[in-house]
């Protein structure tokens, strides 16, 4: 099994670093005490798991002394054992907790009822008691780091491949309102609209006669190029934010005509670089 086993200090980050394991497929237990890390990664082996990621923190207390003999012993088994501890300067640390409001789970050690004083006890006996862990652990001071930084870090020390950004093409009708959902929403009622011939109102934005009608006109071309050429100029943004689904909607009066076919084309052109999803609301409602 590949193994990362995520240590450090509380509020420097694991629950990010544990967030990208688990979207990127790893079987991941959060606060695991250390005296069970050899037992359940024997457990997961036998029931198939091959990727996974086990967070220990300093609530395992005594215990933690044990740890580097336990990952020695794994190693010895043929497993691909990682440690990642992220710690951050005691002024981060503090700061972190007081925006967030939260308790320190050391605080209940604290020695007094000063407030800023308990916390700063609870961090200087984290550090104390997760000390045995540092030397065999690579170590990330995250005091200055965007969580976006972070998780491209934590990538690279476990050879996680960047997330494949899945993008959801979707047609909707105006008339019955713009899906909630949508990040980008764009409007296509200014074309030339295939409704007012008879022949192609009963029809749909996937039959070739209102795709040929359609190619025939210069703006749906324009209109076309300029949508993919955006998101093409602004997807590597969203991929980088950790974004794992883009949900574009385009829309038209009807929702049957204009939008079908600039979805489908869309879904076709981006199709070959990426996974891609289409929808299309009116169509599929009314069947």
């Amino acid at each position: 099994m590949r193994i990362v086993l995520v240590t450090g200090m509380s509020g420097s980050g694991k629950s990010v670093a544990i967030r990208l394991l688990e979207d990127a497929g790893y079987y991941c237990i959060d606060n695991l005490p250390s005296r069970f890390l050899g037992d359940v990664c024997r457990f997961l082996e036998t029931t198939g798991h091959d990727d996974v990621a086990l967070s220990v923190d300093s609530r395992s207390e005594t215990s933690l002394g044990d740890v580097p003999a336990i990952i020695a012993a794994l190693r010895a088994a043929g497993h691909d054992v990682r440690v990642l501890f992220l710690t951050a300067s005691d002024a981060a640390l503090v700061q972190r907790f007081s925006e967030t409001r939260r308790r320190h789970p050391m605080s209940l050690r604290g020695r007094t009822q000063a407030a800023e004083s308990t916390l700063l006890e609870a961090i200087a006996l984290e550090r104390e008691l997760l000390a045995p862990l540092v030397s065999v652990s690579h170590l990330i001071d995250t005091s200055e780091l965007h969580p976006n930084t972070l998780r491209q870090w934590v990538r690279q020390f476990t050879d996680v491949p960047p997330a494949d950004l899945v993008l959801a093409f979707e047609s909707f009708a105006f008339k019955q309102g713009v899906p909630v959902a949508a990040d980008f929403v764009f409007d296509v009622r200014n074309l030339p609209n295939p409704h007012y011939d008879p022949l192609l109102r009963p029809l749909t934005g996937r039959d070739a006669p209102v795709v040929a009608y359609l190619q025939q006109v210069p703006q749906a071309g324009q209109m076309l190029d300029d949508i993919a050429d955006f998101l093409k100029k602004w997807l590597p943004s969203y991929v980088a934010d950790n974004r794992h689904y883009l949900t574009v909607a385009i829309g038209c009066t009807g929702g049957r005509h204009r939008s079908v076919y600039i979805v489908e084309e869309l879904a076709r052109r981006f199709a070959l670089s990426r996974p891609v999803i289409v929808r299309h609301r009116a169509i599929e409602s009314a069947a």
